[in-house]
């Protein structure tokens, strides 16, 4: 009520401060006009003097005219014989400065070929110099030559025969190496013999160990009781061959004995008791992780059904102090058995409709419908700041009082930011912030405090 009185004080200073500038304007102009009235006869007699003046004057110009015509051919003409001449006298100069600089380029060109010349001089003495020495060079090294040619005879005659008994001495030499490769080759040979007796030795001796074993698997007997053994002369020879025969086919219908196969067995079963072992982790792993994921599903339920019924009655409540008590208006889960993944429905039905969906309301109804579901999740998590960017552009004035009122409810929580055009909303504020252009293109920001309003005007009523 006080801000109210404040701003109905406001309005009336500001409409009588507007009257007293009319007023004051409305003086001004007629000073004004009273000046200019003054000023048009003074003007219309200054003009008549004026005109008689302009024709004398124009007398005088065609007579300067006529004059001035005559001075100005002049002027061009000799403006044209000026220019021919400079010209001329440029294109000299620039002839005069090409000169200059070819003499110029001449005179470096000759200082330099003078430096080469000395240049190749000093060169020239330096060669000759040079080619004496070489000569004395040269005699000396063809004397230090002949000396070297008759050493080099005196050589060749002392190689001549050190190579003679060189090759005297190779021939022994490859025949003693071909003796030597012969008994190289002997023992060779007779250490293969050697080698080959051996393995036949070791062959032997692994089958009989292999026949004794088998002897000693299969008849629990020795192989040196065998040979020390006197022969049954009850047993019929062919009867013994016709019972090993039969035996032999019965071991060939077996097949082949795999001798690793009790290895792969172990093998086999080592990598099944493995995989079983980590068969039943994964198992109880799933169990654990699926108990797990119904925990957190059920205690994610509970806390959101807690959420949504605390959204769904501060959404019911917010709407019908934006509306009015007997408006409707309701969130509904289209999936209550499954409320995570279920699809959430907006029913808003002010007094005298029955919309079927939200689309038929009005662009201020529907404002006012998301205002209320924006305060019903505020409420569930207040936080300190909220910013409104013009929500109040479509709604009209009653529906602004709504939307101001609702603001001062729960502006005692929370700070409030709203950006507006609408004047009811900057009259209902506690601080407004004015943006201006101070100069082209420069903004600047003036603030308005009305709690100190307020404040001063609860002051004088308490006075």
């Amino acid at each position: 009520m006080v801000q109210k009185l404040i701003t109905l004080k406001t309005r009336l200073e500001n409409a009588d401060q507007y009257h007293a500038d009319i007023a004051k304007r409305s003086q001004q102009a007629e000073e004004i006009i009273k000046g200019l009235t003054e000023r048009n006869e003074t003007m219309v007699a200054d003009l008549t003097i004026r005109r008689k003046e302009e024709a004398d004057f124009r007398n005088r110009m065609e007579q300067t005219d006529q004059s001035f015509r005559k001075a100005a051919d002049a002027l061009n003409a000799r403006s044209s014989l000026f220019n021919e001449r400079n010209i001329r006298f440029i294109q000299l100069q620039n002839k005069v400065k090409a000169f200059e600089q070819e003499i110029q380029f001449r005179n470096q060109q000759m200082e330099e070929a003078q430096k080469s010349l000395l240049a190749d001089q000093e060169a020239e003495a330096n060669a000759v110099t040079e080619s004496k020495t070489v000569a004395e060079e040269r005699e000396q090294v063809q004397s230090q030559l002949l000396v070297s040619y008759e050493d080099k005879k005196t050589r060749e005659a002392n190689l001549t025969g050190a190579e003679q008994d060189y090759f005297q001495a190779r021939g022994q030499i490859n025949e003693l190496e071909s003796a030597l490769r012969q008994l190289n080759k002997n023992r060779h040979d007779a250490q293969i013999l050697v080698n080959e007796l051996k393995d036949n030795f070791n062959n032997i001796r692994l089958e009989l160990t292999s026949i004794g074993e088998r002897i000693k698997v299969e008849f629990q007997a020795s192989i040196q009781e065998i040979i020390q053994r006197e022969p049954n002369p009850d047993l019929d020879p062919d009867l013994l061959e016709q019972q090993v025969t039969r035996l032999k086919s019965r071991l060939e219908n077996y097949g082949e004995v795999n001798p690793m196969a009790v290895e792969a067995y172990r093998e086999m079963k080592e990598r099944y008791d493995t995989i079983d072992q980590q068969r039943q982790d994964i198992l109880k792993a799933k169990s654990s992780l699926l108990q797990t994921i119904e925990e957190i599903e059920a205690t994610a339920t509970t806390q959101f059904m807690v959420a949504f019924d605390q959204v769904r009655e501060n959404f019911i409540e917010v709407f019908r102090s934006l509306f009015t008590e007997d408006d409707t208006a309701d969130l509904i889960l289209d999936e209550p058995d499954k409320p995570l993944d279920s699809n959430i429905q907006i029913i808003a039905k002010p007094k005298g409709k029955r919309p079927q969906s939200i689309n038929q309301l009005s662009g201020g109804e529907k404002t006012l419908t998301a205002t209320a579901l924006l305060f019903a999740l505020y409420l569930l998590k207040p936080a300190p700041f909220c910013i409104f960017d013009e929500v109040d552009a479509p709604l009209d004035d009653s529906n602004i009082e709504k939307f101001n009122r609702i603001i001062q409810k729960f502006s005692d929580h929370s700070q409030f930011i709203i950006v507006t055009h609408n004047k009811l909303t900057m009259a209902s504020v506690d601080v407004l912030y004015g943006v201006y252009m101070r100069e082209q293109g420069i903004s600047a920001v003036t603030p308005v405090d009305f709690r100190t309003y307020e404040h001063n005007a609860v002051m004088e009523q308490v006075q």
